[in-house]
């Protein structure tokens, strides 16, 4: 069994706007996950202190970090990020597709890792969609496309993880399952595992989806008050088995 903790960590800014990555390693560490997925991440950011996020969190997990900024202001870096503690290659760091006229949209990205968990190998990408429906459509095609999910290279295991910030009844979440199943879906989880906001988690827009190689076994999201304090999303957390090809 193999276990993935995907995390929507806020620059490390809690709900009661404390600034404290040692509080986000623990929420991680305390389930021990194979593999991390991380969004929102500041690298040398003034706003949070200069802090590299994505390095702190993984040497306080003792894991190695593949990091994409999706956003880089001179110096400064936002985005995303892949954690294990097992062997692991960079496969591909990019951006996203966006619309051009609307204000205020950030830039978007996702990150692909080939993780050698035991003696398997799987594809893991982490991805953080924009806002709005239009650009999530795009992201989503772009996701699904010859780039990444359609690439020569991503074969096999895979798994998709991140905050796509588009609930389960739209047209983004349903083009990306029409590649990928669902790992809620696929125990036929009822009600549904969500994790926004933290402190009264209402909506599901964090999600793992997986390849016909991966079998879910549990889906659970940890509301401990840690856990609920430390970012305004909770962790999603999955575990799974990967299968023999067939």
């Amino acid at each position: 069994m193999a276990r993935l903790l995907t995390y929507n960590v806020h620059r490390c800014v809690g709900g009661d706007r404390r600034l404290d990555v040692d509080r986000i390693v623990a929420v991680i560490a305390e389930h021990e996950p194979d593999v991390v997925c991380l969004q929102e991440l500041d690298v040398g950011r003034a706003r949070t202190g200069n802090v590299d996020q994505a390095r702190a969190i993984a040497e306080g997990l003792a894991m190695s970090v593949r990091f994409h900024p999706a956003m880089r202001i001179e110096a400064e870096e936002y985005g995303d990020a892949i954690l294990t503690p097992w062997p692991e290659r960079l496969v591909k760091a990019g951006d996203l597709p966006t619309v051009r006229g609307i204000p205020g949209l950030e830039p978007r990205g996702a990150v692909w890792a080939a993780i050698d968990i035991g003696d398997r190998r799987v594809n893991v990408i982490n991805t953080h969609f924009g806002l709005v429906p239009r650009e999530q459509r795009l992201q989503a095609a772009a996701l699904v496309g010859r780039d990444w999910l359609g690439h020569a290279d991503c074969v096999g295991p895979t798994i998709l993880a991140g905050d796509f910030n588009a609930t389960s009844i739209t047209r983004p979440y349903q083009a990306l399952t029409r590649r990928l199943a669902d790992c809620q879906r696929q125990l036929g989880l009822r009600p549904s595992v969500k994790t926004f906001p933290a402190n009264f988690p209402a909506i599901r827009i964090d999600h793992v989806f997986v390849s016909p190689h991966i079998r879910v076994t549990r889906v659970h999201s940890p509301s401990s008050p840690l856990a609920r304090a430390a970012s305004d999303h909770l962790p999603l957390v999955v575990d799974f088995d990967i299968l023999d090809a067939a």
